[in-house]
Parts: C-alpha cells; sequence; structure tokens
C-alpha cells in the first residue's frame, strides 16, 4: 500500500487491514472524536490521496475508542473568540462578516464533499455518538454500518443554526425527503440504531461489539476490492451521477462512459473467470 506516502494527519489513524483496503479511524477518543480546524485539513488531504491512489480500492471510515464515532464540531474549540470565523473581533462591518463567514462554510463544505467525489467506494462504520458532524461526513459515504449501541442526531438546530456542511443536502438524498428526515432534522432529536436502519439510512446494523462491526466493514471493503477497479469506481461514478440527471440523461452518461471502459482488459478477465470458475485478479488503476 502506499500508506506511508500519505499525507501525514495526526489526528487520524491510517492502516491497511487487508491488500488495496484503507481504514481511516478518527483519533481524538478523549474529545469524542469531535473535530476542531486541524482535522477537517488532514481529512481532506487523506481523501484526496487516496482517491487516486492506485494501491487503494476501498476505503473504511470509523472512529477511535469506545465511545464515539464522532461527536461532530468540537463546540469549545470552535467558540473559542480568538479563531472562531463567527467571532466579531474578525470583522466588525456585516458584509465583510458574512464573506468571511460564506468562506469558511465553503472551505468546510469542500471537505465532506471530497469524500463524496473520492473515486473510491468509502464505508462509514459508526458506533456510540454519531452526532451533527458524523451525519454530514457518513451521508457522503457510499455505504454506511452501525453498531447496535449507535445514537444518531442531527443536532445543529440545538445549537442554533442550520446544519451546513452537507446533511441537509445529503440526507434527503439517502433516505428520501420524508416525514422521518424532517422531523429528526427539525426536531434536532436523538435516533437509534434499529430507527436509522428503519429508514434506510444504513444498510446494516451489525450485531455484538465495535470489532465486530469493523470486522464486517473491512471484510465488505475486501470484497469489494477483490472486484474489477474499473468496474467499481464506473458504478460509484455513474450511481452517483444519477442523482441530478433524469433517467434519460443518466443513460446518456453511461453509455459515453462505458464506451471508454468496456475496452479494459477487465471485461475479459472477468468473463472467463466465470467460465473457467477461477477468481480473477485485476491490475491497479
Amino acid at each position: 500500500m502506499s500508506i506511508s506516502n500519505a499525507p501525514k494527519a495526526p489526528h487520524f489513524n491510517v492502516t491497511s487491514p487487508a491488500q488495496y483496503v484503507v481504514h481511516i479511524e478518527i483519533n481524538r477518543p478523549d474529545k469524542l472524536n469531535a473535530f476542531y480546524d486541524p482535522m477537517w485539513h488532514e481529512l481532506k488531504a487523506l481523501i484526496d490521496f487516496f482517491s487516486h491512489d492506485p494501491e487503494t480500492r476501498a476505503i473504511v471510515i470509523s472512529g477511535a475508542g469506545d465511545r464515539a464515532f464522532t461527536a461532530g464540531l468540537d463546540v469549545q474549540a470552535a467558540s473559542n473568540p480568538e479563531t472562531s470565523a463567527l467571532s466579531s473581533k474578525q470583522q466588525s462591518d456585516p458584509s465583510r462578516r458574512a464573506t468571511t463567514l460564506r468562506r469558511h462554510i465553503l472551505e468546510l463544505q469542500d471537505v465532506i464533499s471530497s469524500v463524496a467525489r473520492c473515486e473510491k467506494p468509502t464505508i462509514a462504520c459508526m458506533h456510540g455518538y454519531a452526532y451533527g458532524l458524523a451525519v454530514d461526513l457518513s451521508s457522503a459515504c457510499d455505504i454506511r454500518l452501525c453498531a447496535p449501541d449507535t445514537k444518531f442526531c442531527i443536532k445543529e438546530v440545538d445549537i442554533g443554526l442550520a446544519a451546513d456542511v452537507g446533511t441537509l443536502s445529503r440526507l434527503p438524498k439517502v433516505v428520501g425527503l420524508t416525514s422521518w428526515c424532517k422531523e429528526v432534522t427539525l426536531s434536532a432529536r436523538p435516533f437509534g440504531a434499529e430507527e436509522a436502519l428503519h429508514n434506510n439510512f444504513v444498510s446494516r446494523v451489525v450485531p455484538g461489539s465495535k470489532k465486530d462491526l469493523l470486522e464486517a466493514g473491512v471484510e465488505l471493503a475486501k470484497y469489494i476490492a477483490s472486484k474489477s477497479p474499473v468496474a467499481v469506481q464506473g458504478t460509484k461514478n455513474i450511481l452517483d451521477a444519477a442523482y441530478a440527471r433524469s433517467v434519460e440523461d443518466n443513460l446518456n452518461y453511461t453509455a459515453v462512459w462505458n464506451a471508454a471502459m468496456l475496452q479494459s482488459s477487465d471485461t475479459e478477465r472477468a468473463m472467463l473467470s466465470g467460465l473457467k470458475k477461477r477468481t480473477p485478479t485485476f491490475e491497479k488503476l
């Protein structure tokens, strides 16, 4: 793997638990893995690196410690008057303050969007507290698994703002703009793993401990990584493109995409392996 060449990220543990699989673990357990300024930049740098890394075919994202995937934004750090973008000390003029805030919000949005843009499939493995930013981050992932003890909350209404880095844009696409979606976003009430499963936010509640959850996440990532990377990355790209397109437009996009990608040797290898009943191997992409 190319982990040794990955950007330095002191607040994340980066490992390779299986061939072609990268595990990015949020590593601030003493603060319930809550995010403050350096962590945003570190996460984007890691995702951008592994998105283009030919040794990587699937990414698992989890949180260190037993208590939380992430409790969201580190409110104490964010409210520091010396560094906060909300501080009146930074700008006194309302228009200039608004410009500074807009730039700051767009910068944070781009971190979460980098996860959604990642060329490789991403799997969020959530346990414990999964509040605020946890929903932003996991909504940008392709697949969400959780432990039975997971406690979700779209917390932003309780701290006086509309969620602004992804949840309100992506959650309705994940679960549908349903009564339930509006209930949990407008009320900021916590909800559990089974409710998340019932409303299609997670694809699976993994029985057992956090260890069992991570094993399930890595096993799924290994299985995806065993497939043709041309086929997997193409499938992810076309599915994501379908969000903003009509069926007809996306069929045309698919035809253009596959006109190039069907020329890959992966197609022939996959077909022959089925006929000869053997496991295919694929070149890096």
